[in-house]
């Protein structure tokens, strides 16, 4: 299929806008092609999910454009890389690896993005507005982006990301397209009690399950009585697109899209509709757990990386505690988000009872976990998703309290009863 082009995507084709310029707008136009799409159009904000250090390959791919004057046209938030660039010593990290993945940290500032190094851009000043066309990589901030904040991104991959930065142009398709953003399945709660809606824990599971069940489509969902803060959400975000391919879904009367279910479905019949039960609930929560005993020997939270009100709310729930020798505790999280949560004096409890905190990064993106690990538990869906196949670990789903409980004790700890069991 033909692409047409317009006038300054020719002069970045010729390398009038430089060498860099027409790498990026080669790729694009070649996507473009793969698509089956016949037009481009612009962006006005990217994330770049490309600083993740994969090896050699994605070091160099970094260097070429950097040494060919690469720049970004558009404000780019940089999604975690390969290492905590100034904390990698305290754990396993090769120094081989450390070198190259700050190498590939470096080329992309040199371009311009913006160093914010986590995978909740969201969270930051730089996020975009209701309708805003913009490129993002990172599969929670893609579904975040589309889903909470309304804004417009289709799934940008590893490297074809910078080139959107770089140019400010992408294919014009999937879900920039007001056609595409309505609802595929309808997910109704039935009988839910409001009290699990309440906690924190439902959120992830929830997203879990989405994924597992409409794995590439647009969900909705609609008999959600609580209030579903932007962490629940990121949380739904995180496992919705780690279960399955999830880039938007729509939440009836708390997301933008979705102020009714009519138009969550752009006033047509759902595609499928299909009620969620407690035993579903029930199935999706046992789904996020492989451990077979109680050993434990790390809890992480942040994935996606922890906010300043989840740090808020951890706080007060560590104080006069403490962990287990055995057990490693390590909350994962941007830079600014840490520097925040120190000058509000959050950070002394969780120092005190032994935790750590990694920056820039999270253990599914580094090689920082010492062999000895291999056994984790996790309030996050998508890191009890990845943990078994990423980190070789087995992995215990729980909620917040439980994690702590269980990092007191030394061991797996839940309190399931808010799941009915």
């Amino acid at each position: 299929m033909s692409v047409t082009l317009s006038a300054a995507d020719r002069s970045f084709l010729e390398g009038e806008q430089g060498e860099a310029g027409r790498m990026a707008m080669s790729i694009l136009v070649r996507m473009a092609d793969v698509f089956r799409v016949d037009k481009m159009m612009d962006i006005t904000r990217a994330h770049v999910d490309s600083p993740i250090y994969m090896g050699i390959a994605t070091m160099e791919y970094a260097e070429k454009l950097a040494s060919m004057g690469a720049r970004v046209r558009v404000p780019s938030t940089l999604n975690v890389s390969g290492v905590d660039e100034h904390g990698w010593e305290e754990w396993s990290v090769p120094p081989d690896v450390a070198a190259n993945a700050a190498r590939q940290m470096k080329a992309y500032v040199s371009m311009g993005c913006l160093p914010t190094w986590t995978c909740a851009p969201y969270q930051t000043e730089h996020r975009p507005d209701f309708g805003e066309q913009i490129a993002s990589g990172e599969s929670n901030a893609i579904c975040f982006f589309n889903s909470v904040l309304g804004a417009r991104t289709e799934r940008y991959p590893d490297l074809m990301d910078i080139c959107a930065a770089i140019t400010a142009r992408v294919p014009a398709r999937g879900l920039h397209l007001t056609e595409n953003r309505s609802g595929t399945t309808h997910f109704e709660l039935s009988n839910i009690p409001v009290s699990l809606q309440e906690n924190d824990a439902f959120y992830p599971v929830l997203g879990h399950l989405l994924g597992k069940h409409d794995p590439d489509g647009v969900p909705v969902v609609s008999g959600i009585e609580a209030s579903v803060s932007e962490d629940r959400h990121k949380a739904i975000c995180a496992g919705a697109a780690s279960s399955g391919a999830i880039a938007l879904y729509h939440l009836v009367g708390h997301t933008p899209e979705a102020s009714s279910l009519e138009e969550a479905f752009h006033n047509r019949d759902p595609l499928v509709s299909i009620p969620i039960t407690m035993d579903d609930i029930r199935a999706a929560y046992r789904d996020l757990t492989t451990a077979t005993n109680s050993t434990l020997d790390m809890v992480i939270l942040g994935s996606p990386h922890f906010s300043i009100t989840e740090f808020k709310t951890l706080a007060p729930m560590l104080r006069g505690k403490k962990r287990h020798d055995g057990v490693t505790f390590l909350v994962t999280c941007s830079r600014a988000v840490r520097m925040i949560a120190g000058e509000l004096g959050l950070l002394e409890p969780l120092e005190a009872f032994g935790g750590r905190i990694t920056v820039d990064t999270c253990p599914l993106a580094s090689p920082m976990l010492p062999d000895r690990i291999s056994h984790i538990m996790t309030n996050s869906a998508k890191y009890a998703y990845y943990t078994p196949g990423l980190l070789d670990a087995a992995v215990a789903f729980g909620t917040l309290e439980d994690c702590i409980d269980s990092a007191v004790a030394g061991r797996i700890e839940r309190d399931e009863s808010i799941w009915g069991f």
